[in-house]
């Protein structure tokens, strides 16, 4: 009963210490959802460049100036249509030799791509998917909010560990409790969030790609190439959706990304950029 009754008080004090961070620092997604940002948006960005540095000290660039061009050429039709920070000058770009098939775009307008992501984006449109849904990251701000709540749930952990420490609990229960606790953070926050923030960059991307021009259906190809690339892990424990999953909430959003790219192209946005 001890065991139950301590683990009841730490759960109710983090989500005390959830609350509090709520009402002080509660913002809005792109799509409409709560967010907790605890950081200024100049901290998040130092953070971002100084990311992207590391990443250029530990990870050669490309000797391949077609795939350079590519890339940038690509990056200079979807930068133009963010609200903020949309000359394409302001960027940062670089394309990285490494096989991984992955991009990146950080705060503090810095965004790279790995020679792997050109194995599964075959074309511009699918290259311009996963730019659009990096770039999505930075645009909601996905980076503060992924901050905040690493720090919402270490101080959360904290107030259980003095409030254990405090109680009559055995010391194997006290591990015990922290450990079912840390799994219930890491699985039943965290990783969810995770999985929102990719969701939602996915659909936010969609219509970036399809307002500059490039054809949203290949989104869809791409998840399907990507599928190709091997088994994943349960989406319970994962920090992206499964391949199906995205594939789903794309098809169900692709209708008004088609009415953007309509749009787009009368206005003449009509990218040719090529490997």
């Amino acid at each position: 009963m001890n065991l139950l009754k301590n683990f009841r008080f730490t759960v109710r004090s983090i989500m005390s210490v959830c609350i509090v961070f709520a009402v002080s620092a509660c913002a809005t997604s792109p799509e409409g959802r709560s967010q907790l940002k605890l950081l200024p948006d100049e901290q998040i960005d130092s953070m971002g460049v100084q990311s992207f540095e590391q990443i250029k000290q530990d990870t050669p660039e490309t000797k391949n100036e077609n795939m350079r061009a590519y890339v940038q050429c690509i990056a200079n039709a979807i930068i133009p249509q963010l609200d903020e920070d949309n000359n394409p000058a302001m960027w940062e770009v670089r394309v990285f030799a490494d096989d991984q098939a992955n991009a990146f775009a950080l705060p503090g307008n810095k965004i790279g791509v790995y020679e792997g992501l050109f194995k599964y984006a075959v074309n511009q449109h699918q290259v311009a998917a996963v730019m659009g849904h990096e770039l999505a990251h930075v645009i909601a701000q996905h980076g503060n909010e992924r901050v905040s709540d690493q720090l919402a749930a270490q101080a959360g952990m904290a107030i259980a560990a003095i409030a254990l420490g405090t109680s009559d609990t055995s010391e194997d229960n006290k591990a015990l409790i922290l450990a079912g606790l840390g799994l219930g953070v890491q699985y039943g926050v965290i990783l969810p969030f995770s999985r929102t923030h990719e969701s939602e960059a996915d659909l936010i991307g969609l219509e970036l790609m399809a307002s500059s021009g490039f054809d949203p259906v290949e989104s869809v190809a791409l998840w399907q190439n990507m599928s190709s690339a091997g088994a994943q892990p349960p989406e319970f424990l994962s920090t992206h959706p499964s391949s199906a999953t995205r594939i789903k909430d794309l098809n169900a959003r692709m209708s008004r990304a088609l009415e953007t790219y309509g749009k787009a192209r009368a206005q003449n946005r009509k990218p040719n950029c090529q490997l």
